[in-house]
């Protein structure tokens, strides 16, 4: 079609990496502007500033496949357009491809792998992702609201990601507490005994996670926190914890919607793929590499911010692509990020070798990522699980004690006045 440019929509919002509700929220903050899909590209400044185009000289990801774990990426629009290689729905609710968005707030996953993967719509125009030569596998999840657990969406969605191909995996969301399920031992271990990177959001500040939760507590994942346009730490749009790896940008981000147009946000929703296009630039550059390597080419090469390093704001430091992809970076054997094998065989409950019973859970060591995120007493759920499941079991509780009260009292009541008659 030919004639005047159409001009897209740029709305500004506010998008939290998830909520203790498990709902990603994306919140109005301020008025609908206009913009040509030039100042869209020109938006993106993490691209220079981050070392990402300088990468590009070696590598724009191709050959790379990285799964979004989220509300369903629209491969249609304009800027993903053969971006989107696969796909499938584990909430119950979402279409086979998983690239139906789904959801309370379904604008989330399609901005998540514009920023992955995005490839514009020309050349100077509209998004482009860091990786733009790589591909994605939309996995559509419906957090609190599937057919399917929440716990058990993740789950399955981690594994079907592994078994369709997925190099890197992308969560742009949270469980807001410290622990996780076992299934989810399960699903993490088996990415990591086939070589994915997992890349995990920090939390927002903001939308109420003040710190960590899984599944960026899990030992092996690559962790992200946010920072504002100067680099130094996001309040709102990043929270803090010893689990953090990098830090990257989280605020002033610009994304695709489905249907197409284009928005402003901020949150460690937005660093995270930022992140996870870098790790396909790693392993389109260095396809030798298993998880330990690539993620320490990411730490290691990683500019130092703040005391001490790593440390519970920045990790190891902002993110530098070009370096990740090019500097002579040592082997290493070990993920610099921890062992999930070795985290459950200490930390699970089990059998001990006399049969004698469970082994005994330590109390975390806060210097150890390995040791961060310890099970709570079986018979207390999660932060997260009171928060989804309705009504708060201690809310409960509280319910049900004044009303033995209540009943108390009243018996007494009438025991007095039949007294008196």
């Amino acid at each position: 079609m030919t004639g005047r440019r159409r001009t897209p929509r740029l709305r500004v919002v506010a998008v939290s990496a998830a909520l203790a509700t498990g709902i990603l929220v994306a919140a109005p903050v301020g008025p609908v502007q206009t913009a040509q899909a030039d100042t869209v590209r020109n938006a993106e400044y993490w691209l220079a500033d981050y070392g990402v185009q300088a990468a590009w000289n070696t590598t724009r990801g191709a050959g790379v496949t990285v799964a979004v774990i989220d509300t369903g990426v629209d491969g249609s629009v304009a800027d993903l357009a053969g971006v989107v290689s696969g796909g499938t729905d584990v909430s119950g609710v979402g279409s086979p491809n998983g690239q139906t968005p789904v959801g309370d707030e379904n604008q989330h996953g399609t901005m998540v792998g514009s920023l992955i993967a995005g490839r514009g719509t020309g050349p100077n125009d509209g998004v482009i992702g860091v990786a733009p030569e790589a591909s994605l596998l939309s996995i559509s999840v419906a957090l609190g609201a599937g057919v399917v657990g929440t716990d058990d969406q993740i789950a399955n969605a981690v594994r079907w990601a592994v078994d369709n191909g997925a190099d890197v995996i992308n969560m742009s969301l949270t469980r807001n507490s410290l622990d996780w399920p076992t299934s989810w031992d399960d699903a993490f271990l088996y990415a990591a005994e086939h070589d994915v990177v997992v890349v995990a959001a920090a939390g927002n500040r903001g939308s109420g996670t003040t710190e960590v939760g899984a599944p960026a507590t899990i030992p092996g994942v690559l962790t992200v926190a946010g920072v504002d346009r100067n680099g130094d730490a996001s309040f709102d749009a990043s929270s803090q914890g010893i689990t953090i790896a990098v830090a990257a940008p989280s605020e002033q981000l610009v994304g695709v919607v489905p249907g197409g147009g284009y928005v402003r946000w901020a949150g460690t929703s937005g660093a995270t793929p930022i992140v996870s296009g870098l790790v396909a630039l790693v392993r389109a550059a260095h396809p030798d590499l298993d998880v330990a390597g690539v993620i320490n080419r990411i730490v290691s090469t990683a500019t130092p911010k703040g005391e001490p390093v790593p440390g519970p704001i920045y990790g190891h430091g902002l993110i530098n692509a070009e370096a990740a992809v090019t500097a002579d970076v040592p082997s290493v054997t070990a993920n610099p990020m921890g062992s999930l094998k070795d985290w459950v065989a200490t930390y699970r409950p089990s059998p001990d070798a006399s049969g004698a019973g469970p082994k005994p859970i330590a109390a975390p060591e806060n210097g150890d990522p390995a040791k961060t995120a310890q099970p709570k007493a079986s018979w207390w759920p999660s932060v997260a699980k009171l928060t989804m499941n309705g009504i708060p079991i201690a809310v409960i509780s509280v319910f049900l004690m004044l009303f033995a009260m209540i009943v108390t009292a009243a018996v007494v009541h009438v025991r007095r006045v039949r007294r008196r008659e």
